[in-house]
């Protein structure tokens, strides 16, 4: 997620006292060394001629500097943030547990600290995420062709009325709305990033999105009228696929995806997609550069346009694509996810061969 800084001097006055407050949320430049670094890095402090501030990973990279040995600041900044890890655990252990801002004091935390540490992560606060895995503990029992009721259990609602309007709020349809003979069937996918849903029929990939993208309801009914109604909760194989693939993507064993895809998008929106599959991982690139390999060099705003009508997130990368000043541009997955990407990345850089 992009912040805008306060001026130089403030955040160096934060460099010198190893303010966690901006861990995630700033990064310094040392023109002497050619390094970049947390604030919170524990190294020797620079002068305050040499240092230079930037929002993101995805800038100090592109400005030329390389990441430090000490504070490792291309690693998830999640992992420094010590409330988050006994949180999270919390959450997975209990996910249908219908959690309060009391619960948090309980547990000694101060609930705007927690809000504030869970939206610079993870762009949604801790009670969001937990309202969404409830959710999807009860969608995951209709995928696996429970009753809605067994569902609306499982997801911790009282009433029939709020789990459905949940639901539909969530997906864009009613839980009555999917068909468990369907020709295309709908699961979910957990990874470090998030829960993902992808849509499948028995042979190709048909969506593959973050569950709190807010064009997925409107995605999932176009596929919705697209196959008639025939849409259920469950999976075939390419949804396997699509997992084994994205573990192997986020443990960094590889970056490559040779799953069938269902493209659902114009020729010329087609071919932008196509182009995004050739980006090699580590490597990122502007609207203006897809537009030239296409032929069609002002056709900048229409590949944009393309760009952000994916619905295959990761898989067809468009997270690999910048603004023409090397900026974190919009992501329905959100900034912040953009800039996880890029960093995750950063680690299959040495194995391509081609640099941009």
């Amino acid at each position: 997620m992009q912040y805008e800084l306060p001026d130089d001097d403030t955040l160096y006055a934060a460099l010198l006292t190893r303010d966690p407050s901006w861990d995630g949320r700033a990064y310094v430049g040392v023109s002497s060394t050619g390094i970049f670094c947390r604030l919170t890095c524990p190294a020797r402090k620079p002068k305050r001629a040499h240092c230079h501030f930037f929002t993101s990973v995805a800038d100090c990279l592109s400005d030329g500097y390389r990441p430090c040995k000490r504070c490792h600041p291309m690693n998830p900044s999640a992992e420094t943030e010590p409330l988050i890890k006994p949180l999270l655990a919390a959450l997975e252990a209990n996910p249908a547990r219908r959690w309060r801002e009391e619960d948090l004091v309980a547990m000694g935390h101060d609930p705007s600290t927690v809000r504030r540490a869970f939206k610079r992560q993870f762009g949604q606060t801790f009670l969001d995420l937990a309202r969404q895995m409830r959710l999807q503990a009860g969608l995951t029992t209709l995928a696996e062709g429970g009753r809605v009721i067994d569902a609306q259990i499982d997801a911790g609602f009282s009433s029939p009325a709020a789990f459905r309007t949940a639901v539909a709020n969530h997906l864009g349809l009613p839980p009555g709305a999917f068909r468990r003979d369907a020709l295309l069937r709908a699961d979910w996918i957990d990874t470090p990033l998030g829960a993902m849903i992808a849509v499948s029929d028995k042979s190709h990939l048909h969506l593959l999105e973050f569950t709190d993208r807010k064009a997925l309801p409107t995605e999932l009914k176009r596929l919705y009228k697209s196959c008639k109604g025939s849409l259920g909760l469950g999976r075939f194989g390419p949804i396997d696929q699509a997992q084994a693939q994205l573990s192997n993507y986020f443990e960094g064993r590889t970056a490559r995806f040779d799953l069938p895809l269902a493209l659902h998008g114009s020729p010329f929106t087609q071919k932008v997609w196509k182009v995004l599959q050739e980006l090699p991982a580590g490597t990122t690139h502007s609207y203006s550069e897809i537009a030239r390999r296409l032929g069609r060099p002002y056709a900048v705003r229409a590949v944009a346009r393309a760009n952000g009508a994916n619905q295959i997130a990761i898989v067809i990368p468009c997270h690999r694509v910048l603004g023409a000043d090397g900026s974190l541009t919009g992501y329905g997955g959100g900034l912040w996810r953009k800039q996880k990407l890029i960093e995750i990345e950063r680690h299959y850089a040495p194995q391509q061969k081609e640099h941009v």
